[in-house]
């Protein structure tokens, strides 16, 4: 049986699937960049997106039971809490660079290249906005670990 979606309270460990969709919007948008900046770009903004992901589902699979847990699990989380600050100036790297060079914008279907801007904007919004979410709910994760 389900439930009513406004009883619904946020499970403990969203910020899984939070950094689980930040790495696909991550790989999203630098499917947008140009060959010439993806070579350069591309490979270690996604193995950094890839790293946060990572350390969320160690520190889900590491359950706080003793201080010996205790302490691996705060491991992963300060180390998902860091690679999330790198990728979040990657990422602005990577407008930027979209930004200032507008023929940087791959657009496969071949839409002018308004709607192609407008599809970077859109995906930078909701990659910064789950940056956001995701800071937040591992530090929530932290505290709620430090109170055991």
């Amino acid at each position: 049986m389900s439930v009513l979606q406004y009883l619904r309270t946020e499970s403990k460990a969203e910020y899984v699937n939070t950094a689980n969709a930040l790495y696909v919007e991550t790989l999203h948008l630098l499917t947008h960049l140009s060959s010439r900046y993806s070579r350069l770009v591309a490979q270690p903004t996604a193995r950094l997106a890839g790293e946060v992901q990572d350390y969320a589902e160690k520190a889900n699979a590491t359950y706080p039971s003793d201080e010996m847990r205790k302490k691996v699990r705060k491991e992963f989380l300060l180390h998902a809490v860091a690679s999330l600050s790198a990728l979040d100036v990657r990422l602005t790297q990577c407008y930027i660079l979209l930004r200032c060079d507008k023929k940087g914008i791959v657009n496969s279907r071949q839409e002018p290249r308004t709607d192609a801007e407008q599809t970077i904007d859109r995906i930078s919004e909701q990659t910064g906005l789950l940056i956001e979410q995701e800071k937040t709910l591992l530090k929530k994760v932290m505290e709620s670990d430090a109170k055991r």
